[in-house]
């Protein structure tokens, strides 16, 4: 059995990995490819003989789990799978869980698609094997931005310091998220173009201004020449860099290196798009626009003129190509043969994580506020507990889909008293702490404030 590296999220893996994985994706594009097709790989190698990979996709795909299954036979390995949940066990009602634990003694790395976020994260804690997230609902796709990074680099970019514009659904769309993390920690600019109430999550924007360092500019620094851009972040070179700069001397780049378009995310909306933005020719007529490179994850369904498809600075369809190579070389990077030396193995297969975790039963305490989160799965809720990585003073991340909450109240089981007013969350890990969503909640489990608090309320 290989040790086990999972990718669940693109943080999962260090820039130095990533470099790496590019690296390797360059060499088999050098060795393998098509010498009739550019940027298509058409010969195989022996790497992998012996190499099994399995996708378990619960969602529809097309570019993401053939690339992969492609990679696999390319690599010499052999490809397994379920494409279509209703022709799987899960049809019957098997959970993820055991679906996982049982594909675990089929092959030597799975792929997965579903549609709940942080389900990957789930699955990777029941696997045998290594696991790898092809896209959970809303949370994340992290091969699709190795792809993405991949192809800018391939277009002659350098993804230090890239002015990098993002329009569509920045909301729904797994792909934007990763993607976003990765360009804040390679230092990129972000010029957020979002579809009316499509912006990002609130969750992604707090870590991306206060873990990965990047700045929010001001609008009034630049809406009068980027009147479509409803946000930027700048990235500084060093930690709190930018706080130190004062914002008269900041100067906003005009000239955009990347234009990433997305879909509306339609399965994950209830109503329609409305005024959805489209790029097309005339949309990139702006000398702004003239060295862009456009990205988009595909399928498009009405945001990308098809009319773009014979100008130079249309890349999707080289982006789709790509994900071949780069698929390839991580699966050779997290199975370690060929001449890779493989990722570094962490124990459990996930990334050491030293931030408390609060861990408590489904039925105890506090849940994730995202519905969408695996943890409200009528099936695969009960493989879950309540757990939480604690996040600077007062901010719990789930465990699960990453989703961070912000307002609760924390209890002790030992005392039977909450404090509505906690500043810290030192005690969040212990045994006898419970944390719950609202006081109410706290009284209703038969918790009170302590006495003095209850005096200086009533006084």
């Amino acid at each position: 059995m290989h040790d086990l590296r999972h990718i669940t999220s693109i943080n999962d893996l260090s820039l130095e990995e990533i470099e790496g994985i590019f690296s390797r994706a360059q060499s088999f594009l050098r060795k393998l490819s098509d010498p009739n097709v550019p940027h298509r790989i058409g010969r195989s190698i022996s790497d992998g003989q012996g190499s099994i990979l399995a996708s378990l996709f619960y969602e529809p795909s097309t570019r993401t789990r053939l690339s992969f299954e492609s990679a696999m036979l390319r690599l010499g390995g052999k490809s397994i799978g379920s494409a279509d949940p209703a022709t799987s066990s899960a049809a019957k009602g098997e959970s993820l869980a055991d679906t996982v634990r049982v594909a675990s003694n089929y092959a030597d790395v799975l792929v997965i698609r579903h549609p709940r976020d942080g389900a990957v994260k789930l699955a990777a804690t029941y696997a045998n094997v290594p696991v790898v997230n092809g896209g959970d609902g809303a949370h994340e796709h992290p091969t699709q931005t190795l792809c993405d990074l991949f192809t800018l680099l391939q277009e002659g970019k350098k993804l230090q310091h890239l002015n990098v514009a993002i329009s569509g659904d920045l909301k729904g769309s797994r792909t934007i998220h990763s993607f976003v993390y990765a360009l804040a920690r390679f230092g990129a600019n972000i010029m957020m173009m979002p579809a009316k109430g499509m912006e990002l999550p609130a969750h992604v924007d707090w870590k991306l201004r206060n873990e990965l360092n990047c700045y929010a500019v001001p609008r009034a620094r630049y809406e009068k020449d980027n009147s479509s851009v409803d946000a930027l972040y700048m990235t500084a070179d060093k930690p709190h860099q930018l706080a130190l700069i004062a914002d008269a001397n900041l100067k906003v780049r005009k000239n955009v290196d990347a234009m990433y378009v997305t879909r509306f995310q339609k399965e994950r909306w209830t109503g329609k798009a409305q005024d959805y933005p489209t790029v097309d020719q005339r949309f990139l007529r702006d000398k702004r626009y003239s060295k862009t490179s456009v990205l988009h994850p595909l399928p498009r369904v009405g945001e990308l003129d098809i009319a773009l498809d014979s100008d130079r600075r249309a890349a999707y369809f080289r982006q789709a190509a790509f994900g071949v190579p780069i698929r390839m070389a991580l699966i050779a990077s997290i199975l370690g043969f060929g001449e890779s030396t493989g990722l570094k193995r962490y124990p459990g297969g996930f990334k050491p994580d030293e931030r408390p975790l609060y861990d408590q039963p489904n039925a105890l305490g506090i849940e994730c506020i995202n519905p969408n989160c695996i943890v409200h799965d009528p099936q695969e809720g009960k493989y879950t507990r309540n757990r939480f990585h604690v996040v600077g003073e007062h901010r719990l991340r789930c465990f699960y889909c990453e989703t961070d909450i912000a307002d609760f109240v924390v209890a002790n089981k030992r005392t039977k008293h909450y404090d509505s007013e906690s500043t810290t969350l030192r005690l969040a890990a212990g045994h006898d702490t419970v944390i719950f969503p609202d006081t109410e909640r706290a009284e209703g489990a038969g918790f009170t404030l302590p006495k003095r608090r209850r005096k200086a309320a009533s006084g």
